[in-house]
């Protein structure tokens, strides 16, 4: 089961995202992000970070730990932004938290172009957001990181953010386990992604069993908010069982025709150039920097 720990110190928030997510600290001296139950996402988005998270990382793939975290809203009394505070009063109790990776960096696509991933690794991410219908870990939204960025071991590639994945769950009644999705731009498609030898590989590995411990460690609460089902076992049945048809009807849905960096790249330029043809005169000498982090953030010259 997922660890319980307790918030005793708020860090910060992030901004970068929709839910503002925070950074604590816990009584197991950790530090995590923590998502929050009163986010404009839902408790969905939770219950697939749990579920997404966790069948990662019994497939070997590289996600942070997982915690449930009991928070109290007054130990981020100091937060000065109302919206932010009115966030944390809707949280109180248990949220999940993700382990912080101190110096991790975003995978931007200026460090792809230099950062090496085998093809197997990328088909692995590749064939395992195609079977959890992660359609969010795009060019310029990856939804991976770098770490560690310092010191002597080699910087590897870690999966984090979920909440968009299992995009079934919001329409049960057109589930369907052989759909396909379009992965062409899926962060990881320049580096030709070996789906089939990850299929191969990976398939087999997604049992019922596995499904079902997956889905235990999601909290009932997380799952009561669903008028399809009677009771939170009844809904973690259809998350196996769709995961389970999925994963074993996988030639239905492989993804494939990846583009490789030329196309990419003249893709970008096409469409940049779009987006300064559509900007007024006096706006057209202003770079386009959408995608792309300012320039004292791109450590891509240190992590090759």
């Amino acid at each position: 089961m997922l660890r319980t720990v307790t918030a005793t110190r708020y860090v910060e928030p992030l901004r970068s995202g929709g839910s503002v997510p925070a950074v604590v600290e816990a009584d197991d001296l950790g530090t995590y992000v923590v998502k929050f139950t009163g986010s404009a996402q839902g408790r969905k988005a939770l219950v697939a970070e749990v579920v997404v998270g966790e069948l990662a990382r019994a497939l070997g793939l590289r996600f942070p730990e997982l915690v449930l975290v009991r928070f109290d809203p007054a130990v981020a009394d100091d937060e000065p932004h109302q919206e932010v505070r009115d966030l944390h009063a809707a949280s109180a109790g248990i949220n999940l938290g993700m382990d912080y990776l101190p110096g991790a960096r975003d995978f931007t696509p200026e460090v792809a172009r230099t950062f090496p991933v085998d093809p197997l690794e990328a088909g692995r991410i590749v064939w395992f957001d195609a079977l959890t219908a992660n359609v969010d870990r795009t060019v310029h939204s990856s939804n991976l990181m770098v770490w560690p960025t310092l010191g002597t071991v080699p910087p590897r590639l870690w999966l984090i953010d979920h909440g968009a994945a299992l995009v079934f769950h919001h329409r049960w009644d057109t589930a369907d386990p052989t759909r396909a999705y379009d992965f062409r731009h899926h962060a990881l498609g320049q580096y030709g992604p070996d789906v089939r030898a990850a299929d191969a590989e990976l398939a087999p590995r997604v049992t019922g069993e596995l499904l079902r411990s997956v889905l235990a460690e999601v909290p009932d609460a997380w799952l009561a908010g669903d008028d399809r089902f009677a009771a939170p076992d009844d809904a973690r049945a259809a998350y196996a069982g769709h995961l389970l048809a999925r994963a074993g009807q996988s030639e239905r849905w492989l993804p494939g025709d990846f583009p490789g960096r030329e196309e990419l790249a003249a893709e970008e330029a096409a469409r940049s150039e779009r987006t300064r043809r559509g900007r007024p005169a006096w706006l057209r000498h202003v770079p386009d920097l959408h995608g792309k982090p300012p320039a004292e953030q791109d450590w891509s010259a240190h992590l090759g």
